[in-house]
């Protein structure tokens, strides 16, 4: 009986569990750490530099199988043209008339700004939409959309409530986008004009 009761018969993916600590490891050291002084840098290496060490040197795989390729290319721009005509009336609505988002992005405001912005979600997508989309989709299907989007949600503690909020169904959206193209590229592009745009509008530059 004591024997059987340490007998867990746990069959856990080896995979789901790197990519589950390290997305939770990298996030909890962007949080607390500067490494190398600019935010956006350190985010480049943290998400989009160390999951493609690790998917190369430890997982043994391609990243192309995790969305790294243009993937279905028509799809993508047709959905990315989509979403970013659909989110312009939103994030100008919102933006305009709510002080916590003026407050928040307008010191962002530089001419550097679509760089960083650049630097800082390319490695946030690939992380989101590419590694963990499609890693756990290998195991969960397209459930894996969902899943993906709730530590993205969380990283956006700290933000204006009014997108904290929107973020797990917006994490979802860009999830979509990357299943159906089979690439994050298409996603990536979605952010980084919603992010940018969010940033002009609270600068007072539309």
């Amino acid at each position: 009986m004591i024997r059987s009761a340490f007998n867990f018969d746990l069959k856990i993916d080896r995979d789901i569990a790197l990519m589950t600590i390290a997305v939770t490891i990298l996030m909890t050291a962007d949080y607390y750490y500067d490494f190398t002084g600019i935010i956006a840098l350190d985010r480049f290496i943290l998400y989009l530099l160390v999951p493609m060490a690790l998917i190369v040197f430890v997982e043994r795989n391609s990243p192309r199988e995790y969305g790294f390729r243009l993937g279905d290319w028509r799809a993508g721009l047709v959905l990315t043209a989509t979403v970013i005509l659909l989110s312009i009336p939103i994030l100008w609505l919102v933006t305009a008339n709510d002080a916590s988002m003026q407050a928040y992005y307008q010191p962002r405001y530089n001419a550097a700004m679509p760089l960083i912005t650049f630097l800082d979600l390319i490695g946030w997508e690939f992380m989101f939409r590419g590694w963990l989309v499609f890693g756990y989709g290998r195991v969960m299907g397209a459930n894996a959309l969902w899943v993906q989007a709730v530590p993205f949600a969380l990283g956006h503690l700290g933000k204006p409530g009014i997108e904290t909020f929107s973020t797990m169904f917006g994490g979802f959206l860009f999830g979509v986008v990357a299943w159906r193209t089979r690439s994050f590229l298409y996603p990536f592009l979605i952010h980084w004009f919603i992010s940018s745009f969010t940033i002009w509008v609270a600068a007072g530059t539309f």
